[in-house]
């Protein structure tokens, strides 16, 4: 049998998809050319690649918003990132786009962000003098660190991937350039607003009873409610996507969501700002991680023999070969370091 009729069915079985979809037979390549796989297309082989990485397996210690916390069920980077995965498979497929690249996106959207959630993201940011995005890390691993050699559409929507407070479905820090990319952004957002009020609950921050009025009327008042809410509005508003419009080319279609649906959800985000994420505890335990991390950076930056890393470059300036290595670390070997070096904060 010859094996690359397999690749050649699954491309086309891509030809069936929408007119705006990304097709890996028509991807923009990679860095560095390679064979095609007989069995996989382009954006499959990305996905393959991204977990079979180092970096992806240690966002299972990785925190999400709760820092280490004690508890078998409370989310962790890793499983924030399947459950992203999940959701823009299902909008990909709803709208006949393509599932591979998005599912690829997805597993490595997060896959650059530091210890201790975005109080470790704020620590690096402060200190490096180009700032720090996990956004920009998570291209600089999979590009520069682990050298995956990802096809460009799928590195264009890990880079574009980060959002901003004000608005969780703006535009901000970018826009992918695939509407599969726009998925895992959007996805992004309606996988962590409701997880993070689950993790809330658990650990007694909040009452269902707390959520606002209009969150509970029109997203649901159930964890699944309010996600199949989103799901299916996110679908049904760019249901432009699964058609070719004439006189509108791939660039003008976005994805999104109704306004109605979009200020309930924003409305749920900032409820979520001001009672869990700058809530004073939390607000508290994220300082203590700020200073492990700017601790960390510290001790390592003034004594650079003890970086014991395979991922770093040794042609790069000690400042970014010590965040490469700090950012990489899990939140126990951060904590555990710290306590070894003698300069782990007390609460």
């Amino acid at each position: 049998m010859d094996m690359s009729l397999v690749r050649k069915r699954l491309e086309d079985r891509e030809r069936l998809l929408s007119p705006y979809a990304a097709r890996s037979f028509e991807s923009r390549g990679r860095e560095v050319e390679e064979a095609p796989s007989p069995v996989r297309t382009e954006f499959q082989r990305d996905r393959d690649r991204i977990l079979h990485c180092k970096a992806f397996r240690r966002l299972k210690h990785k925190t999400q918003v709760f820092i280490a916390p004690i508890g078998d069920h409370f989310v962790t980077r890793l499983t924030h990132t399947l459950e992203v995965a999940q959701i823009a498979r299902t909008i990909a497929r709803g709208l006949n786009l393509n599932e591979d690249l998005a599912e690829a996106t997805a597993l490595a959207h997060d896959i650059g962000h530091p210890p201790f959630g975005h109080a470790g993201e704020q620590a690096l940011a402060d200190i490096l003098p180009e700032g720090f995005r996990h956004a920009e890390q998570s291209l600089r691993v999979v590009e520069r660190l682990e050298r995956l050699n990802l096809t460009w559409e799928t590195r264009d929507g890990i880079v574009n991937s980060s959002k901003v407070r004000e608005d969780i479905f703006a535009e901000g820090w970018g826009t992918p350039s695939t509407l599969e990319g726009q998925i895992v952004k959007i996805s992004d957002a309606v996988a962590y607003i409701n997880h993070d009020i689950a993790d809330a609950l658990r650990a007694d921050v909040i009452d269902e009873t707390d959520l606002p009025e209009e969150v509970s009327t029109v997203l649901g008042s159930r964890h699944s409610e309010r996600i199949d809410t989103l799901v299916c509005d996110i679908i049904e508003h760019s249901w432009a996507a699964t058609g070719e419009m004439p006189g509108v080319g791939r660039d003008a279609v976005r994805i999104g969501m109704s306004d109605v649906i979009s200020a309930a959800a924003n409305t749920l985000r900032e409820f979520m700002f001001q009672r869990v994420y700058l809530w004073e505890g939390r607000r508290e335990e994220a300082e203590q991680a700020k200073r492990v991390v700017s601790l960390l950076y510290e001790h390592f930056m003034a004594h650079p023999d003890e970086v014991k890393t395979e991922f770093g470059i040794p042609s790069d300036p000690l400042l970014r070969r010590v965040a490469d290595y700090v950012s990489g670390m899990t939140d126990h070997f951060a904590l555990a370091t710290a306590e070894r070096l003698g300069s782990a904060p007390r609460a």
